[in-house]
Order: structure tokens, then C-alpha cells, then sequence
């Protein structure tokens, strides 16, 4: 267990090298351990006022070590709550480790992962829920994300929940004065009233629940399986989605025997796309090994894109629907008819007749050229539902 009454330090910027480094202090004694290495031209460190910041000396001894700029954040007002120095020195590792140096020597002790934020939440600067989305905003890589993680760490789910346990106590306030006084022939609420308050307080409960899909999805990205027979350009499609030839392609059936799986940000929203072995009936071991894990990719997907190649439409239609659609139950399934390029106006408008009992949006794009990808990707975000959310509607 760490003691939560010294005072710590830690580089608060990314490792590595850049133009600045900023070096956090906080504790009781970051003040006092700050000016012994600190230099300013007008005034000691520990005279100067909160929420301002000074160019400064970092020196040792003698010797400067760099030119820098410190920011005092005074107790209470600071992220921690605590006493806040924070230095911002040339990013060089050298120097940063030499800050690090002076101020170990000198006190401080380093922080241990998340212990800013911990002191934060323990100083009563931020509740649970608010230092979670500290490292989710950090983590964040979409702006989906981002504004999930803003929102919470504003404390908007913080919020929420106060907002329930209110309506939570006036009811029990309500049902307990009933019970007081239920022989004595006194009514202090109306039945329908609590009746209410009850599906208000239930509705709300299981919105906040049924957002917890989303809102992870996300956070961890949106995953998409993308599924079909062998040669119907599923590996082709990742590889355009990614940008970057990651799957092999190739015209020999079963070639992709395992699923392979990486991200990529469309319209600010994350998402997981994991390519799969083409199904169909086989007797190889290894590729119907393959074809069970896709499968489970569908199951675990929250969007699964069906290819078919248009111009070898599968005469097993009934087959593939009994393998793919019971597997799309509660998710969102969209079929794409790749190497569309080749086809006429009449020819879409019979695969759409043949595929018209299967409830799933259809599209008609070419892979290998591109075309229609754009809306494609329209589509997933559509699918996704992150469009439909409002600025500042909750997820959990």
C-alpha cells in the first residue's frame, strides 16, 4: 500500500521524446520540494499565487539543468486537491529523468500507476464513476469514445444515479409513511401516484442498462463480422476498409482459415472488423475448425455483413440463410453483393427478389475497385446507432 501523505512525481506526458515534458508534483510538500530546485526571477516559489504559471530555472546546485515553466495549483483548487506543481521542461529524456532525479532526492517519491487520480477520488475531487472515465478519455481513439468519456467524467452518470436514488428514497419515504400510519385511516400518497413513480424509476433503470451494449461497443470498438462463402471477397473488403493489404487474397477456396481481426475509425466511431473462413461444407479438419470460429464471430458481433459474390450467386441460398440468419438474432445483418461492378440494372433487381425474405438491408458494391464503398461505410454507421444518439444522451 502506498502512503497517500507523501508527496509524489511522475512524468505526466507521453514517454518518448518531444518538445515538452511536463512533470507532475503533488503532495503536501511539493511546494517546498519544488523550490529548492526551482528558480524564479521575482519571487520564491512558495509566495507565488494559485493558478498561475512562471519561467523558471531547474537547477542543481550550481548547474542549470533547463529553462522551463512551472504552474502551482494550490489545495484545494488542484486535480488531486492537494498541493499541484506541475513543470513543463524541454521533452529531451535526459532532462526529464534529471527533473525526476532532483525531485526524488530531494522528497518526493515516484507515483504509482494512477495515483494522481486515485488522490483525486480520495480528496473527494471526483467520485468512482468520474475517475474511471479519467483513463477511458485518455484511452479514447474515436470520437465516439472521446465524448462517451467526457460526458461521464463530467459526471453526467454520476448525475443519473443521483437523480434515481432521489426518486428511490421519496418513494420509500412514501410506502414507509403508509405503513406508519395505515390503522389510523391516513393516505399520504395516491396509488396511481406510486404506481408511476415506479415505471419512471424501472424505465429508467432499463435504458440505462440496455446502453451498456453500446456504450462498451464504443469504447472497445464496434465489432462487424464479416462472413460468406469461400472467394466472395471478404478479406478483399478488410483489406480496402483498413487501407492496407492485412488478409491474404487469393482465388483458391479456403484460403482464410482463422479469423483475423483489426480497427478502423469511420465517421469518428471505432470499429472492429474481424474477417472469417468462408463457410461451406468441407472435409479438411483445420478449415472446418476455421469455419466454427466464424460462427462464433457472428455471435459475438454487433453488426454482421453477409458477402455474396454477385456473379456466381450461391444456388444454396436456403443453406447459408439457416447457418447465418438464426445467428444474427438481435443484430444488425447487412448482405453486401460484391463484384457489382458487372452488373446490370436487371440483374440487381432479381438478387434483390431473391433475397427479399431475409430480413437484412442489401447492398451491391465492388471490393476490389472501391466502388460504393463510401456507402458502405454510411451504412455501418447507421447500423451502429451512434448517429441517432443525442449530444448529450447517457451511455453506460
Amino acid at each position: 500500500m502506498t502512503n497517500s501523505l507523501d508527496t509524489i512525481c511522475a512524468v505526466s506526458t507521453a514517454p518518448g521524446v518531444g518538445g515538452i515534458a511536463v512533470v507532475r508534483v503533488s503532495g503536501s510538500q511539493a511546494l517546498p520540494i519544488c523550490e529548492s530546485l526551482l528558480s524564479l526571477k521575482r519571487q520564491p516559489l512558495s509566495q507565488v499565487g494559485s493558478h498561475t504559471a512562471h519561467c523558471c530555472q531547474v537547477r542543481d546546485g550550481e548547474r542549470v539543468v533547463d529553462e522551463a515553466v512551472c504552474t502551482v495549483f494550490r489545495a484545494p483548487r488542484s486535480f488531486t486537491g492537494e498541493d499541484t506543481v506541475e513543470i513543463a521542461c524541454h521533452g529531451s529524456r535526459y532532462i526529464q529523468q534529471e527533473v525526476l532525479r532532483l525531485l526524488l532526492q530531494n522528497g518526493c517519491r515516484m507515483a504509482s500507476g494512477g495515483e494522481f487520480t486515485k488522490r483525486a477520488f480520495l480528496n473527494g475531487k471526483m467520485d468512482l464513476a468520474e475517475a474511471e472515465a479519467v483513463a477511458d478519455l485518455i484511452a479514447s481513439e474515436s470520437a465516439a469514445a472521446h465524448r462517451l468519456a467526457l460526458n461521464q467524467m463530467r459526471g453526467g452518470f454520476s448525475e443519473e444515479l443521483r437523480q434515481l436514488r432521489g426518486r428511490l428514497l421519496e418513494l420509500t419515504s412514501l410506502l414507509e409513511l403508509e405503513l406508519d400510519f395505515s390503522e389510523e385511516d391516513v393516505e399520504f400518497a395516491d396509488r396511481s401516484q406510486l404506481h408511476a413513480l415506479c415505471e419512471q424509476i424501472a424505465a429508467k433503470i432499463q435504458t440505462l442498462s440496455c446502453s451498456f451494449k453500446l456504450g462498451n461497443a464504443l469504447k472497445n470498438g464496434i465489432p462487424v463480422a464479416i462472413v460468406g462463402e469461400t472467394n466472395a471477397g471478404k478479406s478483399t473488403l478488410l483489406n480496402r476498409l483498413l487501407g492496407e493489404d492485412k488478409a491474404i487474397v487469393s482465388d483458391i477456396h479456403g484460403t482464410t482459415r482463422d479469423t483475423i481481426e483489426d480497427q478502423v475509425v469511420i465517421g469518428g466511431v471505432n470499429f472492429r472488423f474481424i474477417d472469417t473462413a468462408g463457410i461451406r461444407e468441407t472435409d479438411d479438419q483445420i478449415e472446418n475448425i476455421g469455419i466454427k470460429r466464424s460462427y462464433g464471430a457472428m455471435e459475438k458481433a454487433s453488426i454482421v455483413v453477409w458477402m455474396i459474390d454477385a456473379l456466381q450467386v450461391s444456388e444454396h441460398i436456403d443453406w447459408m440463410a439457416d447457418r447465418i440468419v438464426p445467428r444474427c438474432e438481435g443484430k444488425n445483418l447487412l448482405i453486401v453483393f460484391n463484384k457489382a461492378e458487372s452488373l446490370s440494372a436487371d440483374d440487381r433487381a432479381v438478387l434483390d427478389k431473391l433475397y427479399a425474405d431475409i430480413p437484412a438491408t442489401r447492398l451491391f458494391l465492388s471490393a476490389k475497385f472501391d466502388a460504393d464503398l463510401a456507402s458502405l461505410e454510411e451504412e455501418l454507421l447507421r447500423l451502429s446507432g451512434v448517429a441517432e444518439l443525442e449530444q448529450h444522451e447517457l451511455l453506460v
